[in-house]
């Protein structure tokens, strides 16, 4: 790619080609639909769980984390009867919530939604949020991804 392509497209000026976007992608280590689109809407996003047949082996995206992000993956356990108000991250974090086993309601507090065993929730993790169990207990992963700031 010419370093003309190259200075039209960082000025906004280009329309380049997807082969010439699927170059940028390879050159700056990237998925290619990283420089397609971005999430702009935090959710939040809820994907079911889904059953699998005895002796099936089963392989799910349940969401993608574009780059440009900090991850940190949580193990979250809370016993029956819990209460936890979230403490809102910094501006644009989301939260990813993949519960193990147990129920938990959760998410953003003035909507949380009833997670059951292999459902998955991502929100905006920087607006007040909750956690609550029920009768039982609850195994949850939670991966926090923020907006790595330069």
């Amino acid at each position: 790619m010419s370093k003309a392509t190259l200075s039209q497209l960082e000025a906004g000026r280009g329309n380049p080609t997807i082969e010439t976007l699927d170059a940028l992608a390879i050159a700056l280590r990237v998925p290619l639909t990283d420089l397609l689109a971005r999430d702009t809407d935090p959710g939040p996003v809820f994907v079911p769980g889904t059953d699998l047949a005895d002796g099936e082996v089963g392989r799910e995206l349940l969401r993608r984390i574009s780059s440009g992000n900090s991850l940190e993956i949580w193990r979250l356990r809370m016993p029956p009867g819990t209460h936890l108000d979230g403490v809102p991250h910094a501006t644009g974090t989301i939260e990813h919530l993949l519960v193990s086993s147990g129920h938990l309601t959760a998410g953003p507090s003035e909507a949380p939604t009833d997670l059951h065993p292999g459902d998955l929730l991502a929100f905006a993790g920087d607006a007040p949020h909750v956690y609550r169990t029920g009768p039982e207990e609850a195994d949850v992963t939670v991966v926090i991804a923020s907006p790595i700031i330069s």
